[in-house]
């Protein structure tokens, strides 16, 4: 119960701190994403998830919808990504969050005060037959 709790209360967060939240459409499919700096989390919620709270911590938020018919469906994805800045960069280690028909995510990185962040990500939802690249830059600052 209350691990559902907190996972309510990040994607709340997520959603709400993300007013920047964006989509891009791939085919039939549409990845939703966004950058959230680690502090906008509630302790609790962060420390059940894993997830390092600090003012030089964020998060990238990834989920893919497919559309179909009238609306569209969550889809589970097999993904991997690369993050840089413009001297360095390392691996995206993927959490997958499932909740309520939503599937969600969710890779932690540090960052330093008004650092561009480059991200490359591959993906591919369940029954595609082809991998998409996604490629975001985005500038993070220190709250």
């Amino acid at each position: 119960m209350i691990q559902k709790f907190c996972l309510t209360l990040l994607m709340l967060v997520l959603t709400s701190a993300a007013s920047a939240q964006q989509s891009e459409r791939f085919g039939p499919y549409e990845l939703h994403y966004s950058v959230v700096n680690t502090t906008f989390l509630d302790p609790r919620v962060a420390a059940s998830y894993g997830i390092t709270r600090g003012k030089n911590r964020a998060i990238l938020n990834l989920a893919v919808r497919e559309h179909v018919g009238d609306g569209t469906e969550a889809r589970a994805m097999m993904i991997q990504g690369y993050t840089r800045d413009l001297i360095t960069g390392e691996p995206l280690e993927f959490l997958e969050v499932r909740e309520s028909g939503a599937i969600y995510y969710i890779a932690e990185f540090g960052f330093i005060n008004e650092e561009w962040r480059f991200f490359e990500i591959d993906f591919r939802p369940d029954g595609a037959d082809t991998t998409y690249r996604f490629e975001h830059r985005h500038q993070l600052y220190v709250n």
